[in-house]
């Protein structure tokens, strides 16, 4: 017999009853039933439960080893009686009388619970991160995490994408976040960057006359943590394409993306629709009028409109002067919300206040016809078309956001999913996804005055080096898309810009040198200089995939080893400093900042 197990805690069955068999695994409860203690030993399979009688020589042995040792038990597996047998468990029909125990490894008390549902503070479930993985939600979230890229690979594959790793240690690149930096020990005073994202790498794969590339890429960014971004690292499913046009990239990633979630889509207990290829798209400047945002949920119907000139010149002050002054007015449809209290109204009021605006403006509509203080004060026909514009009749009520057009923009994008979510309007049981087209190429900066890049600085502008040379540059769109999947970016793509003349064109208008760009960016800049196909691609993120599926609410549920929100790895102490003859070795020269006053030393 073999000296661990014949069988996991998961394999036996009642068609197994009468032999021997010998199980290992982890101490999950025990139950003292007066005569009898009963011990749930837990794999990475599954549950078993076992039984020794008071008297036994397993007995004492048993009720001495804590939760969570480690033990293997040998003995005769026996069926349940009908009263006793647990339909939840796959070995519900039987259990494992104990004839032999040894303990293999013996567990202190313990800081977590591993057994139950209990919460315990983020700081001793990292710290203790060992512990909280054998908790059967965060073991399956890591489960699903893996057969998830496991199904990514295979159609990747089925699509006609090559596999290939690109280099860790490399030169920084302008991906919107700080590097982490690596001395360079045979180069004093020179550093790698941990790559953003393998960018540029990808698109010399393509140059290098590679068609389909794919990896399941590591990417590091100095940046801070949110509920959906974990400091430090994280994964996407980073591919590129050569020849191809922005349609032909939707057209391949759509059916990864689709299967993948209609695969998964049950995996926390229901069944759930995914839109099917292929998927909406939605230029940028739609996206920000219709839903407030760039990232929409398209579960709530809602649709934002724009009735700047409803108000214009009309009998309501407060949203005339905003129109006067070059402000809009958005409009988010509440249908059938005529009917709620005021309280309601007033609650919207209060939380717009609390969002940093000057509050949520409304008008409801009921047989007698539309009520509230703009109605009251705007000519008649102008609400008749407020009416017209976002569909509404009797019953019905619509709410306003003014402002710059950002502004409005933002306070008008959260109003529609609040009141979405208040009016039970979210669709259930879904994932909607769609494309986001159209980028506009440049931004620029308010503080400074200054242009910069919008997106992606490899992109290919709209228009080639004529829109470069010929238009504003705030008006130049580029061949830009993030695909979203319930108001979750889960990836940001383009189609490359691969001609040198468009790439320092580009850039010298963002305020680089064509000096500078080939300093920073020669290597690929070179490349282009030898044939460089037309190329394309995008990188939805690992992470925020199967948060999706996993339906968490925050990106470290579904990643093995997290950082907290600081950035650092409670259960093995990063960052750390390091010994001074190490840092001599690598020529550098600490300077940090001086302990603020009244602090410790």
């Amino acid at each position: 017999m073999h000296p661990y197990r014949t069988h996991t805690c998961a394999a036996l069955r009642a068609s197994d009853a009468g032999t021997t068999a010998r199980l290992s695994g982890w101490v999950h409860r025990k139950r003292d039933h007066g005569g009898l203690l009963f011990v749930d030993l837990r794999d990475h399979y599954g549950i078993t439960q076992c039984v020794a009688a008071q008297g036994s020589p397993a007995f004492a042995a048993l009720e001495a080893v804590r939760p969570e040792s480690v033990i293997t038990v040998t003995g005769e597996v026996v069926l349940r009686e009908p009263g006793t047998v647990n339909p939840k468990l796959p070995t519900g029909e039987v259990e494992l009388r104990v004839a032999e125990l040894v303990v293999q490894s013996a567990a202190e008390t313990l800081p977590i619970q591993v057994a139950g549902d209990a919460e315990f503070p983020e700081e001793l479930r990292l710290r203790y991160r060992f512990l909280d993985l054998r908790r059967e939600r965060q073991h399956r979230n890591i489960m699903l995490r893996s057969a998830v890229i496991a199904s990514i690979r295979r159609r990747m594959t089925e699509q006609g994408f090559t596999e290939f790793q690109t280099p860790i240690l490399t030169a920084s690149s302008p991906e919107g976040a700080r590097d982490f930096l690596v001395p360079a020990r045979l180069h004093p005073g020179k550093f790698y960057a941990l790559p953003q994202a393998p960018q540029q790498f990808k698109q010399l794969i393509m140059v290098a006359g590679f068609d389909r590339y794919f990896q399941i890429a590591p990417c590091f960014r100095d940046e801070a943590s949110r509920a959906d971004r974990s400091p430090g690292e994280f994964y996407q499913l980073d591919f590129e394409m050569s020849f191809v046009t922005q349609e032909d990239v939707f057209a391949a990633i759509e059916p990864v993306l689709h299967g993948v979630f209609e695969e998964f889509s049950g995996w926390t207990g229901t069944r759930k629709a995914v839109t099917p290829p292929p998927f909406p798209r939605i230029p940028y400047d739609v996206s920000l009028l219709e839903y407030g945002t760039d990232k929409p949920d398209l579960r709530n119907p809602l649709r934002i409109r724009d009735v700047t000139s409803a108000f214009a010149g009309g009998g309501f002050g407060l949203f005339a002067k905003v129109a006067a002054a070059g402000g809009v007015v958005r409009a988010i449809p509440a249908p059938g919300a005529a009917a709620k209290p005021r309280s309601f109204f007033d609650g919207l009021n209060e939380w717009a206040r609390g969002e940093g605006a000057g509050g949520l403006g409304w008008i409801a509509w009921d047989a007698e016809g539309p009520k509230g203080p703009i109605a009251k004060n705007l000519e008649p026909e102008r609400v008749a078309a407020i009416a017209e514009a976002c569909g509404l009749a009797a019953g019905d009520a619509v709410f306003f956001a003014a402002g710059k057009p950002a502004d409005a923009a933002r306070i008008a994008g959260k109003a529609r999913s609040r009141i979405g979510e208040e009016l039970g309007l979210i669709e259930e049981n879904a994932f909607r996804f769609c494309w986001i087209t159209d980028f506009p190429m440049y931004e620029r900066n308010e503080e400074t005055g200054q242009i910069e890049f919008s997106h992606n600085p490899f992109s290919m502008p709209q228009g080639g080096l004529e829109a470069l040379t010929t238009m504003d540059p705030l008006e130049i769109k580029a061949f830009q898309y993030d695909i979203v999947c319930n108001g979750v970016e889960l990836s940001s793509g383009a189609i490359r810009n691969h001609r040198p003349d468009i790439m320092l064109k580009a850039f010298e208008i963002a305020g680089y040198s064509a000096e500078e760009v080939e300093r920073r960016f020669g290597g690929m800049l070179n490349a282009f200089r030898y044939g460089a196909p037309p190329h394309g691609g995008s990188a939805p993120g690992i992470d925020r995939i199967v948060m999706l599926l996993a339906e968490e609410p925050a990106i470290r549920e579904v990643i093995l080893f997290p950082m907290n929100q600081q950035a650092e790895d409670l259960m093995m102490g990063a960052p750390a400093r390091v010994d001074p003859a190490r840092l001599k070795e690598l020529h550098i020269a600490l300077d940090l900042p001086k302990p603020k006053s009244g602090a410790a030393g």
